[in-house]
């Protein structure tokens, strides 16, 4: 991998995870006894970042953290990858938490506390609309407000990676800037829902064709241990991942997204990208968190078979 990257700035989210180790998470209305539980900074927004920055992207992040004690637990991954920060903002409210809850197949239930985060407004991206604009690759998700992500694909001049995670409500006109789109096979169905209505497709490839169909010039479709699906003009292809063992699935699909936007800013091609992106998703399954098990570029990632 190169690691002469232009730059790559994330708008987004800045946490601190809360992750809970226990056998099997809570049915409704249960409680159950947990064996641990440890902290770690997170946020999708600062995860994509950290991952972006490991492989060698001159990243910069562009968020909010509070003024309490969280804050620096919050920062410290991004500024230990080399993140930029300059463009972070200290506000009067908590830093944003999540509550994530890892049983022992490494899968994982996550309450999210927005925190600073809901103040993340289109003010915040006028003080940095240069950053924003001069992006290689302007990465955005959705935990910050649905009006700030319209503010900043306004703004931005380069190419836009939208991880539409969680589903919020965008103007189909700021959505369709995404190129490409990138959603789980969860959050696929329910932007389609959002742009055109009608029931749910019936395969992973339908909801990928119809999004294209809606006027996305690229989708990609995590699907888990499977890897991805692209589509473009060309079709849709599936890219697998790497048969590996599972600890934590905690923050895969960042870094996928921070991998992705890494080799984006760097010239390779979409389907090269996706496919050093999922092999990146699958080493952080292999360690506890999300951005401690992310790769730098002295790592070795796994093969598909």
């Amino acid at each position: 991998m190169s690691t002469q990257l232009p730059g790559v700035v994330v708008l987004g989210s800045i946490n601190v995870d809360l992750v809970v180790s226990l056998e099997r998470r809570p049915q409704p209305g249960e409680t159950l006894l947990a064996r641990s539980m440890t902290v770690f900074p997170g946020g999708k927004g600062a995860n994509q970042a950290v991952a972006a920055a490991k492989l060698g992207a001159p990243t910069t992040m562009v968020g909010a953290v509070g003024q309490d004690a969280y804050a620096d637990v919050a920062l410290s991954g991004l500024k230990a990858a080399g993140v930029d920060t300059n463009a972070v903002q200290r506000m009067d409210a908590p830093t944003g938490v999540a509550i994530v809850e890892v049983d022992d197949a490494g899968e994982n239930s996550i309450v999210v506390i927005p925190g600073a985060n809901a103040l993340v407004t289109p003010e915040l991206i006028a003080t940095h609309a240069d950053i924003i604009a001069d992006a290689g690759v302007l990465v955005l998700q959705g935990e910050i407000p649905a009006s700030t992500v319209t503010a900043a694909v306004t703004t931005a001049r380069g190419r836009v990676l939208i991880n539409l995670a969680p589903v919020i409500d965008l103007h189909p006109e700021t959505l369709l800037r995404a190129d490409p789109l990138v959603v789980n096979e969860h959050e696929g169905a329910l932007v389609l829902a959002q742009l055109n209505g009608g029931p749910a497709p019936a395969s992973f490839e339908e909801t990928a064709q119809a999004l294209l169909k809606c006027g996305f010039p690229s989708v990609v479709i995590t699907i888990g241990g499977a890897g991805a699906l692209l589509a473009t003009a060309s079709g849709v292809v599936q890219i697998p991942a790497p048969s590996v063992p599972v600890v934590d699935t905690t923050g895969a699909g960042d870094a996928f997204v921070g991998a992705l936007a890494a080799r984006l800013a760097a010239g390779d091609s979409l389907p090269d990208a996706v496919g050093l992106a999922v092999r990146v998703g699958a080493f952080s399954v292999g360690g506890e968190g999300a951005q401690p098990s992310y790769p730098s570029l002295e790592d070795e990632l796994p093969k598909t078979d």
